[in-house]
């Protein structure tokens, strides 16, 4: 798999956070991960720690998210173009391996795919500020 399949692999993942409850969520990643088509160790590896990673950080990835979408709660957020900004805060502030541009273009980029006709707009005026 690409990076960018991967990234829409790991926003899928997360997107089940907002329907299950949070001792599900492991359950649904498995879920998730089973049917893909014989992802490799390595891509396995990848996904499920990143999955844990991003869970793992929500709490302070959604204050951070707070703080720059003023003017938005989000519970008022939509639920794709929320999770977006969670994987793009997370790529952004935790890891090191992603410049901030490329975070905020991919994120650009799922909210194309996935969000509504505001969405891309949206998710990069919020990440912008976080730049």
């Amino acid at each position: 798999m690409t990076r960018r399949e991967l990234r829409e692999h790991m926003f899928l993942m997360l997107f089940r956070k907002e329907f299950h409850e949070a001792n599900e969520l492991n359950e649904q990643m498995e879920l998730y991960i089973s049917e893909l088509e014989k992802p490799t160790l390595k891509e396995y590896s990848y996904l499920t720690e990143r999955f844990q990673a991003i869970i793992n950080k929500l709490d302070e990835i959604d204050q951070i998210l707070s703080e720059a979408s003023s003017g938005w709660k989000l519970n008022r957020m939509g639920k794709v173009d929320l999770t977006i900004l969670r994987l793009a805060v997370y790529e952004m502030r935790f890891d090191e391996d992603i410049p901030v541009k490329v975070a905020i273009n991919e994120a650009v980029e799922l909210a194309k795919i996935f969000g509504g006709d505001e969405s891309p707009s949206f998710i990069n005026g919020v990440l912008a500020k976080l730049a």
